[in-house]
């Protein structure tokens, strides 16, 4: 069993722990949906999850997004962000929206990092302009935000808090809304 075996069998155990009644896991097809709407390919770890574990509904908080749906799900975000009209692009390409925080606020896989790097975008200090000081580095991989997760570490989480590590400023974010524009 490789270490994101273990990961996922340990993902899959506190999601059915924290709801017995999950969606059912994505069928290839759905994938295949999501990822021709979104024109690139989930990162490899994110896929997993929503193949082996459950199409959302599960993970911190408010819990992951459906890929897709009628109502909020990680293609429709996606694709609503990224066709905002004006000046500044707002939404970089390929880093998916996987969860809302609630006030606008989203947790992103940048499937187009190898480690899956999550940001969080934090829209609600905006005050026009680019849109780059809106990113945070949340993790440095997906791997890494789903094991603070299943550790109760998350600086989303209200007893880790102290203890946690708070996102940082997005260093990337300025040349990849740039490299759209």
């Amino acid at each position: 069993m490789t270490e994101t075996d273990e990961l996922l069998r340990r993902i899959a155990a506190r999601a059915l722990s924290e709801s017995p009644h999950l969606p059912a896991p994505a069928p290839e097809a759905r994938l295949a949906e999501a990822e021709g709407r979104l024109g690139f390919p989930l990162h490899p770890l994110l896929a997993r999850l929503y193949r082996e574990v459950a199409d959302g509904g599960f993970g911190p908080d408010y819990r992951l997004l459906p890929l897709l749906g009628p109502d909020e799900s990680v293609v429709g975000e996606y694709l609503a962000r990224c066709e905002e009209p004006g000046e500044h692009p707002m939404w970089p390409e390929g880093v998916v929206p996987v969860l809302t925080w609630g006030c606008g606020m989203y947790a992103a896989v940048d499937c187009f990092d190898e480690n899956g790097q999550v940001l969080l975008f934090e829209p609600n200090a905006y005050a026009g302009g680019p849109w780059d000081g809106c990113w945070f580095h949340d993790s440095g991989s997906l791997a890494a935000w789903l094991g603070t997760w299943l550790a109760g570490t998350g600086w989303y989480e209200e007893d880790a808090r102290d203890g946690a590590a708070e996102p940082q400023a997005w260093d990337r974010a300025a040349s990849r809304l740039s490299a759209e524009a």
